[in-house]
């Protein structure tokens, strides 16, 4: 098993390749293979990754070789273990490749698998691992989902990462803030109507909780295009206590800049009201980890950044992929029925998520004023699922971690043992 191949595609934002490259290097340096990542769009790889030449079909970063997956697939010698990332379908002859090598014999076959997209679904636990019908002389297909049980192939979280945040929370936030990134300058650099302004930013008592700097309560915001978000701005704008909110680019940063009317650069500080809102570029992984373990809410959205706020144990909103005829709606409540479980305060957290997702996905018949009362009684409750989001990462640890519950069952395949 020294020899992986994966196989990603980027469909329409970054979670495929943030899971694919999390994968890769936790497989590279907790598990010591050898890991060749195949990806059919090395531009969107390179703006999370700025390591990455875009122009270069082959280059190693980090220990890992990275490959441009074009239409006109070269020959190439199939790995030990092959994992197609989200049914992103191996090149053809790739796989005629992997079935002339089961064919010569007498050397093991690839382990050939798919690794699915997350769900909280209670049918994943009973397809967890199984395989596509095969015989001696053709190749099987294993079916691995990461998940939230131990029946499941868990989630991806590097070796030491609890241990990591629990430090920073201690001794790391306040240096986090002093970089010059993050740093809030004594005057906004702009009003809402795009103008310089001489106003000076408030400080509040009220703020982060367990955070002796704490003068504002921070907010990150990365979700894809959301018709509530106007709202939720406005409710922020008029809060009592005051918000910062930081914009990852793209479509967050898109909507931020239309609700305020003017341009939101990069390095932007806007202020309306109670809310000071912040351009962020795009973060490295292990600074994004950071800024989720500095805010005080997050918003998240996919896969990639849905994982990492549970690691990040702060409170947190997610919005789920849009699927036509509403059916991540269901997704999203097979996820609450399991995050919720004993806790009491529960309801806070599923009416803002509801509203945030629901208006999302169709015309919602809920107001402003619904958008409004539900963020006033999460927040108000953000020591309880502060605690609560403790707890859960506790759980999730507890089932192992992805990239080595999928080395195990590679393990077991490539002996002979069946799933």
């Amino acid at each position: 098993m020294n020899r992986w191949d994966i196989f990603c595609r980027v469909v329409d934002n970054y979670g495929d390749i943030g899971v694919c490259w999390r994968l890769s290097r936790q497989l590279t340096e907790e598990q010591g293979v050898s890991v060749r990542l195949w990806v059919d769009r090395l531009d969107a790889f390179a703006v999370m990754c700025p390591t990455v030449r875009p122009g270069v079909p082959q280059q190693v970063i980090d220990g890992i070789e990275i490959c441009s997956w074009v239409e006109k697939f070269p020959a190439t010698e199939p790995a030990d273990v092959v994992i197609e990332a989200f049914a992103c379908e191996i090149p053809e002859s790739y796989r005629a490749a992997m079935a002339k090598r089961l064919s010569a014999g007498p050397q093991v076959p690839p382990v050939w698998i798919n690794l699915e997209y997350l769900s909280a679904e209670e049918w994943v636990d009973g397809c967890h691992g199984l395989a596509s019908p095969g015989s001696e002389t053709s190749l099987r297909k294993f079916f691995y989902f990461p998940g939230f049980t131990s029946d499941t192939g868990g989630l991806l979280r590097e070796r030491g990462l609890l241990r990591a945040r629990d430090a920073f929370r201690q001794q790391g936030i306040r240096a986090f803030w002093g970089r010059e990134r993050f740093r809030l300058p004594s005057t906004p650099r702009k009003d809402i109507a795009g103008r310089a302004s001489s106003g000076t930013l408030k400080s509040h008592p009220l703020g982060s909780a367990g955070r002796e700097d704490a003068r504002e309560l921070r907010v990150s915001l990365f979700c894809y295009e959301n018709p509530v978000l106007p709202a939720l701005l406005e409710c922020w704008a008029a809060a009592p206590v005051d918000i910062r909110l930081l914009v990852a680019p793209g479509w967050p940063a898109r909507q931020v800049a239309a609700w305020c009317g003017a341009p939101l650069e990069l390095g932007d500080f806007v202020r309306r009201g109670a809310l000071t809102i912040q351009a962020l570029p795009f973060l490295p992984q292990a600074e994004y980890d950071e800024l989720l373990w500095a805010c005080d809410v997050n918003f998240v959205r996919g896969e990639d950044s849905f994982v990492r706020a549970q690691w990040a144990a702060r409170p947190f909103v997610w919005q789920i992929y849009p699927q036509t005829e509403g059916t991540h709606l269901v997704k999203m409540e097979a996820f609450l029925k399991r995050y919720l479980t004993g806790f009491p305060q529960g309801e806070a957290i599923s009416d803002l998520w509801q509203l945030w997702n629901e208006a999302a996905a169709e015309e919602s018949s809920r107001d402003s004023k619904d958008l409004a009362i539900a963020w006033k009684n999460f927040v108000s409750r953000r020591t309880e699922i502060d605690q609560h989001g403790r707890e859960w990462a506790e759980r999730l640890d507890r089932t192992g971690d992805l990239a080595n519950n999928l080395a195990e069952f590679v393990m077991k395949r490539r002996a002979g043992v069946s799933p």
